[in-house]
């Protein structure tokens, strides 16, 4: 198969959806598909890795709120001169922005193939960012983007629920994995720890990822002020960078700021802590939450997309009702007070997570993606005459 994936997220971003991106093409590089990314460039050396796929970058501009995350440009032209050159057998668009929208028209006018993803509530995000009368507008676009597919894959139950119930049509479930042998809580650096000022019986708390309005962290730094009346040693990182940092950090001068960590760093940050506070009610899936169980933490969660997937009350983390902030801070109590078991919630934390393989989510995505591309032969009935 050859396939065009077009994204306006990707690495070298660090986000959920750049990293789920990767991981999708580089598997189906590695299973013998032809596969080219178009994406924006990010920096003017970028583009120079060597990958098992091939990659066209275009022109972007950082978006309003989000400056480290490109726009692409609307290239119809470009990607039309490409594709009669190069024609995919299928093009998948990733992201609904202006050169997402430029792929899906461009492919339909070539009479190419096209799937979508859904991965980002982009029109959630509105009332976050004081343009709450964008919310409708918003969400009547994407359903009409993602209904000009073929197919529409969406990372979790919940997701494709609220899709269906708003009018989109041809959904499919296309979980996630995670890389357990990156995140491990064998990563634990006492070392590490020390720096915040932890020693080897203190405990911590953390969140990981943007330091951004949509991720309710003014909930997270409650609960965790509310927990201390229990725990006074209770530390707590918000590991991640984003537009809230400083606000945070001259309001909370005790909470530890670590910054954006990748690969080995960011599994070693995630192993040095013991409970993880999740209270974001925007997500499609939660990558964090799933990596924070690879990693042996206590998870305290919403109780939707990955959490309600993969975290079981008393068993391997703590949920809450969506939305509900007194039953967030109820559950994240119930976890304090159980401290005692926390080397069993850890380890069945750590054998959740051994369950989630990501060579089972490409195997959907394969296999959806080729009955597009080679669609099922018509039955040929024969009569005896």
């Amino acid at each position: 198969m050859k396939l065009s994936l077009v994204t306006e997220t990707f690495p070298p971003e660090i986000n959920g959806v750049a990293m789920t991106l990767h991981r999708l093409v580089h598997a189906l590089a590695l299973r013998g598909h032809t596969v080219e990314v178009i994406r924006p460039q990010q920096f003017k050396h970028d583009g120079q890795e060597t990958n098992p796929y091939a990659e066209l970058l275009v022109p972007g501009l950082p978006c309003p709120g989000y400056p480290e995350l490109k726009i692409g440009l609307p290239v119809n032209l470009r990607l039309k001169q490409r594709w009669r050159a190069h024609r995919p057998d299928l093009v998948h668009v990733a992201t609904e922005g202006p050169l997402g929208l430029a792929a899906l028209q461009a492919a339909r006018a070539l009479g190419i193939p096209v799937s979508s993803s859904f991965h980002t509530n982009f029109h959630a995000y509105s009332k976050h960012y004081h343009v709450g009368f964008l919310h409708d507008a918003g969400l009547a676009y994407f359903r009409w983007f993602h209904n000009r597919a073929a197919c529409t894959f969406a990372p979790s139950v919940d997701v494709i629920a609220a899709l269906a119930t708003s009018g989109f049509r041809n959904l499919h479930l296309m979980g996630r994995g995670v890389d357990t042998a990156l995140f491990h809580p064998a990563r634990r650096d006492e070392a590490l720890r020390a720096s915040w000022g932890a020693g080897p019986d203190t405990p911590v708390a953390m969140c990981v990822g943007r330091l951004a309005a949509e991720k309710n962290l003014p909930l997270v730094v409650a609960t965790w002020a509310a927990l201390r009346a229990r725990l006074p040693d209770l530390k707590l990182a918000l590991v991640g960078d984003g537009p809230m940092r400083a606000s945070l950090a001259r309001k909370f001068p005790e909470v530890i700021f670590p910054g954006v960590r990748r690969g080995d760093d960011l599994a070693r940050h995630y192993a040095s802590g013991d409970l993880f506070l999740f209270a974001s009610v925007t997500e499609t899936f939660g990558n964090v939450v799933t990596e924070a169980l690879a990693s042996g933490l206590v998870v305290v969660a919403y109780d939707y997309a990955a959490a309600r997937a993969h975290v079981r009350e008393g068993e391997n983390g703590f949920l809450a009702s969506l939305g509900d902030a007194a039953a967030f801070q109820a559950a994240a109590t119930r976890a304090v007070a159980q401290r005692h078991r926390w080397p069993h919630l850890r380890d069945a934390a750590r054998r959740t997570a051994q369950t989630l393989s990501w060579d089972q989510v490409v195997d959907g995505f394969e296999n959806v993606l080729s009955s597009l591309v080679q669609p099922p032969a018509p039955v040929v009935c024969v009569t005896a005459g």
